[in-house]
């Protein structure tokens, strides 16, 4: 589905990223973590086409990116970006019904499939209750599981997502990544929660400073010699005893020697 080679991105002066190199299966959801700077949020706007990388090669579907044209690529990728641009006044049904710009010619009506598509979207994040609601009156929670229902109108063969539980509340973390694992729809999200990494994604990439730390299964990437490295903290690296996943402890005061 997606596929990373040797990809490198400079901004002015400073290497953003170096070398990175993984591959994104069919069904597949990838976390990318690190810390602040590492170079996560640049690789979701090189992966969507919005940053053009220095080096190396980026192929969606077996193509490379750079053959795709940028109407092209909007029915391709869906964004479900950290700090969306404010939307006033707007029902969920009409926010909802934004992901089929992509797919409409200027002044292009809606149909009876289109509404269908927007029910099915609005009704698989659980929000197909409250389609004629104001989006002012929405939670945190419902409000970015709504972006992602946008995400599915465009109907993508990949979904992005940077820092997709950032400022919510527990339960809403859980039921936003809980959606994105049951979708099916090949996902690579920015993650700062190790453990919710842990949990729900399939493949890990570590980033650090722009350079890939390591790439794999949790089991893998989560080993707390790397994390201590990486994150200047002891830790330690234990498996939860009711969820069978990894759970990454930090030590405070005892940084890393």
């Amino acid at each position: 589905m997606l596929k990373l080679s040797a990809v490198s991105l400079t901004l002015g002066n400073q290497a953003v990223l170096q070398n990175v190199n993984f591959v994104l299966a069919p069904g597949e959801f990838i976390g990318v973590i690190g810390p602040n700077g590492a170079g996560k949020s640049s690789l979701l706007r090189v992966v969507q086409g919005a940053l053009a990388a220095d080096n190396g090669q980026i192929l969606l579907q077996q193509r490379p990116l750079l053959h795709y044209k940028t109407a092209e690529l909007a029915k391709t990728v869906a964004v479900v970006s950290q700090n969306p641009a404010p939307l006033f006044a707007l029902t969920v049904e009409q926010v909802a019904t934004m992901g089929l710009l992509p797919h409409k010619n200027w002044f292009e009506l809606n149909h009876s499939h289109d509404r269908h598509i927007v029910a099915q979207a609005l009704q698989k994040v659980g929000l197909n209750g409250k389609a004629n609601q104001l989006i002012d009156s929405l939670s945190g929670g419902e409000l970015q599981r709504l972006y992602i229902a946008r995400a599915l109108v465009q109907r993508p063969a990949l979904l992005l997502l940077d820092e997709p539980t950032n400022h919510l509340d527990v339960l809403y973390q859980h039921q936003v990544l809980q959606l994105v694992s049951s979708l099916g729809i090949p996902a690579l999200a920015c993650l700062h929660d190790l453990n919710l990494a842990a949990l729900y994604c399939d493949k890990i990439l570590l980033l650090n400073q722009g350079q890939q730390c390591a790439f794999g299964t949790p089991e893998q990437v989560l080993r707390s010699e790397l994390l201590q490295q990486v994150f200047g903290l002891a830790c330690e690296v234990t498996m939860h005893p009711l969820l069978n996943k990894l759970q990454v402890t930090f030590m405070p005061n005892q940084g890393a020697h």
